[in-house]
Order: C-alpha cells, then sequence, then structure tokens
C-alpha cells in the first residue's frame, strides 16, 4: 500500500520572507534569487497526489488552485484528519501567499489537487494510506488533467506485484507525456528501492537537516543517489489546516521544496523539453556509482544552467 511518509515535527531564503524564519533553507539550495525573479505561470499545472487541501484557507493563492477528477474530493471534508492537515500543509509550502509562514515557492503557478488518501480523524492515531493500483490511477488522471509536474509525497509499504506493475505502467506514461514526477524516498530510514524511486524518470526526494546533511529517518539508495535530491526536511513550517502554521519534517516535506522549483525553471524557460528540465535540476556531474545519499537542491545553478543552454542555441 502507499502511505503518507510519517512526519516529524523555520527556515529557507528571500527578503521577503526572512522574518517567517525561512531564509535559512531556502538559501541552503539557493533558492533565494529564483524566488525573487517570478512567482511562477499559471500554465504550469503542479499536480499535487495527497491528501484533500483546506481551499478555504487564507493564506492559499486559492484563484490558482482546483481540484482534478477522482476518487475523492480535493477540499478537505474533515479538517482535523491526518490526510487533510498533510494535503494543506504541502500544497502551502507549493501555493501560499508570499509573506505568509509558508515558503510560498510557486504561488502563480496551477495547482491540480488529487487526492490519493481518504480522511480519517487524526485523533485515533492513523495514518492514511492507499493502494498502489489507486495511486497509479491518480498519477494518471492527474496527468489527463492537464499536469506538468507530479508533487508524490507517498512512500511505498506492502508493494505487490501486481501494484508495482501498474506503477511502473503510469509512470512510464508520465514519461511519455513528458510530466515530471518528483517523488519522497519515505521515512523509514532503509537503503533500498522502490517501484517510484528507481524509475529512471522520477526523480526521489531524501531529506535533509539545515546543514545539507541527510535526515537519519530518510531512505537511501544508488538509485535515489543517481536520479534524485536531498533538500529540506527538518523542522519545516508551512500551513495547517486549521488556519494555524504548523511545522513538520520527512522527505514528503522535502519534496516540494523540489517540485516547486522545477515549476520555477519551467516558468522561466516555459518552451524548454522535460528532459532539458531533468537534466539541470539533477545536475551535470557524474553521479559516484557506491554513494546511496544523492546530491544536495541547488537551485540557482539548475537556473543558470538553463541560461546557459539558451546562450549556446544563439551560436
Amino acid at each position: 500500500m502507499a502511505s503518507l511518509p510519517s512526519t516529524s515535527g523555520n527556515v529557507g531564503a528571500p527578503a521577503l520572507v526572512h522574518e517567517r524564519g525561512i531564509s535559512n533553507y531556502l538559501d541552503l539550495i539557493r533558492l533565494t534569487p529564483l524566488l525573487e525573479r517570478t512567482p511562477g505561470r499559471p500554465d504550469i499545472k503542479i499536480g499535487l497526489i495527497d491528501g484533500p487541501v483546506a481551499l478555504n484557507h487564507p493564506d492559499l493563492a486559492t484563484q490558482n488552485i482546483r481540484e482534478a477528477p477522482g476518487e475523492f474530493a480535493g477540499a478537505c471534508a474533515l479538517s482535523r484528519s491526518a490526510a487533510c492537515k498533510h494535503g494543506t500543509f504541502v500544497a502551502g509550502i507549493l501555493l501560499a501567499k508570499r509573506g505568509s509562514a509558508a515558503p510560498a515557492i510557486c504561488p502563480g503557478c496551477s495547482l491540480l489537487v488529487r487526492p490519493v488518501f481518504r480522511e480519517i480523524d487524526s485523533t485515533n492515531g492513523q495514518m492514511p494510506s492507499a493502494t498502489p493500483l489507486q495511486l497509479a490511477s491518480a498519477i494518471v488522471e492527474t496527468i489527463d488533467a492537464g499536469a506538468r509536474i507530479l508533487n508524490l509525497s507517498a512512500s511505498l509499504v506492502q508493494p505487490s506485484a501486481k501494484g508495482e506493475s501498474e506503477l511502473e505502467s503510469a509512470l512510464n506514461y508520465a514519461a511519455r507525456r513528458s510530466v515530471i514526477v518528483i517523488a519522497a524516498a519515505g521515512n523509514q530510514g532503509v537503503v533500498g528501492s522502490s517501484a517510484i524511486t528507481r524509475h529512471p524518470w522520477v526523480i526521489p526526494i531524501a531529506a535533509c537537516d539545515r546543514l545539507g546533511r541527510p535526515l537519519g529517518q530518510t531512505n537511501l539508495g544508488s538509485s535515489i543517489s543517481r536520479r534524485g535530491l536531498l533538500a529540506p526536511g527538518e523542522s519545516i513550517t508551512s500551513l495547517g489546516s486549521d488556519a494555524q502554521p504548523i511545522t513538520l519534517g520527512g522527505t514528503s516535506v522535502a519534496a516540494p521544496f523540489v517540485t516547486g522549483t522545477v515549476a520555477l525553471l519551467w516558468s522561466e524557460f516555459h518552451n524548454s523539453p522535460a528532459g532539458e528540465l531533468l537534466l539541470a535540476v539533477r545536475g551535470t556531474q557524474k553521479p559516484n556509482r557506491m554513494a546511496i545519499a544523492p546530491p544536495l537542491l541547488d537551485a540557482w545553478s539548475a537556473y543558470q544552467f538553463m541560461v546557459s543552454r539558451r546562450l549556446i542555441g544563439k551560436h
């Protein structure tokens, strides 16, 4: 089954949110100058495959958020549910209004909310889960709804041969449609891979601390090292479903930092092919075949790479 990676619980970059304590983390991954260049473009549609979102939250750029067709409604029905809290938190990292308590990376982009987790009252201690088949369906349906980037903040538990086959097929569909997939590596603290993190089209995301070091809980492995990235995942503050900020950690928190970076880059270079964006974000250095930890996201280097490709194309 697929589940929300367990989360633990102010970080980041530009002067516009410095007073919120976000700037250290955003500076760590050199995202600040890219944030200052653009809030994103509405034609860059991010598919959020997660929990539902508190669409009435005053700090969300709700004019750019819509529900994608699917099994569950995109708007929260139970604000105290773990699924609602998680979906709203991740949505806040991506599409909160600038100046809010959240990182607010890409408020000018569009968000397609496609919940894959059923809402459960979080007071009973249960974390929401979904089958690999449900996850595969969500991937295909969100792509068909127009998403150009997918943020998948869910890890796989209890995988099955049929479920993995369906997921591989869905991820192959993303590759054929040139939809970039960013996925949380998981928080079991193990070395290994899943049908998601080992797929060559996916960017698997491990979580790091304030100094850029992998967290002890983050999953690592050779496929994560070769094709993935480290992103901030320690004590991140974003929007809570009851209008109060909350602080969480883990790989599902780290993934939207990369998703937001890709969205901003695609906003700046909107005619670029997906493969070029993948190359820019992953970096061009040859990976260490023996490593299990991926490199740290460097948003500004990715931007400079894209600029250099444009300059080369002019000669």
